[in-house]
């Protein structure tokens, strides 16, 4: 399936071996640097994203999109090898786990990309009746003290409700909501807030509360939660207006 905006980027999910190997490449570059193919085991159970430059065809963002029947397969998602889930089992509807987002480097603007993406997983979230999507929201390096402002916002204002709250499972993590004494500075909160954590947050998302530190990524992340029943109907509404304009 393929769609585009009246603007500059169309959207589709990839469909042959070499789609699939464009987006893991476009991952490489992001997350490890370089050329080179970023894939695990987990690749051939997604559905792979594509947002592509209208003009040039050039991939400029990517994400992947598992589904799982219910909270009963939460351990089969690439986030439980780094939080432990079980609170999440008893999640009685489909579930979606978006992950490897990222957009090329050399985009200056990643509004209109990050705009479509939602657009896309609006209308597939709604298609397949999906209760609650799910993933790894990443920030750049893994020095916590770069970001101890949005850390202190996660943790006064979006973390998960205690049913669902991840536990620690990963080897270093930085516990964000027990150490921190800190009241945040909520303009550099949302400067270093990545672009996918904040569009979360504004659909009613919320965090554990603590971050892990990945060095394979060389990244730090929290796990991400949206129960699709709890976006604003305000927000819900711009999201499917956005779909309609992108997908007709």
């Amino acid at each position: 399936m393929s769609s585009t905006t009246t603007g500059r980027y169309s959207v589709r999910f990839g469909e042959t071996e070499a789609d699939i190997r464009a987006a893991q490449a476009l991952r490489h570059r992001c997350f490890r640097g370089g050329d080179g193919l970023d894939a695990d085991a987990f690749d051939v159970r997604c559905r792979h994203m594509l947002i592509e430059d209208r003009v040039t065809g050039t991939l400029v963002a990517c994400c992947r999109l598992m589904p799982l029947e219910s909270g009963a397969r939460i351990g089969d998602s690439y986030a439980a090898q780094f939080y432990e889930l079980s609170a999440l089992r008893s999640f009685d509807a489909p579930m979606i786990e978006m992950g490897r987002f990222c957009i090329a480097p050399e985009v200056k603007d990643g509004a209109d990309i990050l705009r479509l993406a939602w657009g896309m997983l609006t209308r597939h979230v709604e298609g397949e009746r999906v209760g609650m999507l799910f993933g790894c929201s990443s920030f750049q390096g893994t020095d916590a003290a770069l970001y101890l402002d949005t850390f202190a916002m996660l943790r006064d204002r979006h973390l998960a409700p205690k049913r669902w709250l991840p536990r620690v499972k990963a080897p270093k993590v930085f516990r964000f909501a027990q150490r921190l004494r800190r009241k945040p500075d909520a303009k550099l909160a949302l400067r270093a807030m990545p672009p996918l954590l904040r569009s979360y947050l504004t659909m009613g998302g919320w965090v554990s509360d603590h971050a892990v530190v990945d060095h394979d990524l060389g990244t730090l992340h929290v796990f991400t939660g949206l129960e699709i029943s709890a976006v604003p109907p305000a927000r819900l509404r711009l999201l499917r207006a956005v779909s309609a304009q992108a997908f007709g």
